[in-house]
Parts: structure tokens; C-alpha cells; sequence
């Protein structure tokens, strides 16, 4: 790399729900965070690099800006918000509509003072016909000053190749973070819980996700084979009820969320897996700050 590579920390908000990071995965090229059509997947802030010859974007990927109803949600949008002061520059991204809710005033609110170029990310375009996008960018030009305005969808790839130049527009020349081959700084146990956690979202009710979290209680290579890694995690459920759910009839369920988990863990560490999966009830652990530390939501990180 020359030095005039451009480096910095680009930040991807927005509401719940609207593909922060199934955007983040694209630009990426690869599945780091994880997805899912339920509100407030992300929990934590997920840091992933990408690098070219251009130089290098730090993307904070972050939790849903919304209206915290527990503990958990107030880390979460602490997280959030404590991301927007520290980056070169931000994604926003909203759905294509011409109505503002309280969720994106209160966004557009918080970024009048961040003192950084904002790009708006106009996402979800192959949801809507291509006469209502034009309408779409014009309210939501209205309301804050943006550096670019890019529609796109982020599932189908659609004008997605547009992002990646236009941020580095914005960010500063100067030496680069992180190796050239590194991905991110997610630790494989943190990223094998979240893989987890999203088979566990995929699979389950309504009612449930949001009342889970997973634990990796052992992950290590099985003494003599290199190729096999051996897994046990917990899935913690707040309701006896919830643990019946996820386990299933027979069992069913639970092998349905290891199987599928087990195909992801072994593409990412290319090896066979051997997952245990349990289940555990702590009653209203969201509220439970103690807890709350303990499946890696750790105030002290915000």
C-alpha cells in the first residue's frame, strides 16, 4: 500500500431491521454478522475490514437505533449511539418510503451534530416499483444535509457497487488499521454464538428471540484429529415454556437449529464440527445486568 491510502471507521445505523447487516456481509464479500427478519438481531457492535488498493474501510456495524424496553436494549442503543462519535463517516440506512416515523426523526436528530459526512443508504429498492424511489430520496433529503445519496438493495446486490467508492470520497488519507487479510476482530467463539443464536432466530416463534441468548461453554480441536472441532453451547431462554419451544417434540427442534448451525460453523472454520447444543432457562435475564455481562454485553465496552 502506497501512502496515499485512505483509511477510517464507517458506521452503519440505522433502525431495526432495514439490512444493516445483511449489507455489511455484501460490501464485505463475506458472512460476518448475522441476519434475520426479526427486529434487533445485532446486539453487539461487529467490526469488519475491508481492504483494496485504495486503502482500507472499518465498518461498525451497530444495533438498531430504537426505543430501549429492558436492560438489554439499553446497551444496545447505548452501543449505537456511543458508535456515531467515533467514525469518518456514516451509513444510514432506510427503507424506501415516504413516511418519516419518530424512529428516523430521532436518527436524523442525532446526526446533526456528528460533525461527519452521512450517507444515506436507500435500502429494500427491489421491494417497491422504480417510479416511488425518486419520492423516497426527495423526503428524506428534506430532513438532513447528506453527503451522497445512494438506493440500492442489499439482498440482490442492486447498486450495491456504487458504496464502496463513494465512502472512500470521505475518508481521510493516513496509514491502515489492520492487516491486509483481516476480516474482522470478532473472536471465532463470538462469531460460532452468534451463528448460533441465528439459526436459533430463524427457527423459532415470534416471541422467543428476543428472550435468547447463546453461550460457548467449550470449543476445541479434538485432541490428535486437526480436522474436527468439537462445540458445546448453551442456549439461554427466559420462560420453562420457551425451553420446550426450542427443544422441541422429540428434540426436533433443537436438531433442527444444530443442524443448520453445524453446516455454517464447519464453512467457517473448514472442519468437521461435532455441536452439542443445550438449553437453559435464566429468568429475566435481560434485566440482570450480571447476566447481561456474561453473554458479552459489558456496559464497560460502550
Amino acid at each position: 500500500m502506497s501512502e496515499q491510502t485512505k483509511s477510517g471507521f464507517v458506521a452503519i445505523i440505522g433502525r431495526p431491521n432495514v439490512g444493516k447487516s445483511t449489507l455489511m456481509n455484501h460490501l464485505i464479500g463475506q458472512k460476518i454478522a448475522i441476519t434475520s427478519k426479526k427486529p434487533q438481531t445485532t446486539r453487539n457492535r461487529i467490526q469488519t475490514v475491508y481492504t483494496d488498493e485504495r486503502g482500507q474501510i472499518v465498518f461498525l456495524d451497530t444495533p438498531g437505533i430504537h426505543k430501549a424496553k429492558n436492560k438489554l436494549g439499553e446497551y444496545m442503543v447505548a452501543v449505537a449511539e456511543r458508535t456515531l462519535r467515533e467514525t469518518d463517516a456514516i451509513l444510514w440506512l432506510v427503507e424506501p418510503s415516504t413516511f418519516i416515523g419518530a424512529g428516523e426523526q430521532h436518527i436524523a436528530e442525532e446526526l446533526q451534530n456528528v460533525g461527519v459526512p452521512v450517507i444515506l443508504i436507500i435500502n429494500k429498492i427491489d421491494t417497491v416499483s422504480r417510479e416511488e424511489i425518486l419520492p423516497a430520496i426527495d423526503t428524506y433529503r428534506k430532513i438532513c444535509n447528506f453527503a451522497e445519496i445512494i438506493p440500492c438493495s442489499a439482498l440482490r446486490g442492486q447498486n450495491t457497487q456504487e458504496i464502496i467508492p463513494c465512502i472512500f470520497k470521505y475518508l481521510p488519507y493516513g496509514p491502515m488499521f489492520y492487516d491486509a487479510d483481516t476480516i474482522t476482530d470478532q473472536p471465532e467463539r463470538q462469531i460460532a454464538a452468534e451463528i448460533i443464536r441465528e439459526k436459533s432466530l430463524h427457527a423459532l416463534d415470534e416471541e422467543i428471540p428476543h428472550g435468547i441468548a447463546v453461550a460457548i461453554d467449550t470449543m476445541k480441536k479434538r485432541p490428535g484429529k486437526r480436522n474436527i472441532v468439537d462445540i458445546e453451547a448453551t442456549i439461554v431462554c427466559e420462560k420453562d415454556s420457551h425451553k420446550g419451544i426450542i427443544i422441541g417434540k422429540q428434540g426436533s427442534m433443537l436438531k433442527k437449529i444444530g443442524s443448520n448451525a453445524r453446516y455454517e460453523l464447519e464453512q467457517m472454520l473448514e472442519a468437521q464440527v461435532n455441536l452439542r447444543l443445550w438449553v437453559k432457562v435464566k429468568k429475566d435475564w435481560r434485566e440482570s445486568d450480571f447476566l447481561i455481562k456474561n453473554f458479552g454485553y459489558d456496559k464497560k465496552d460502550i
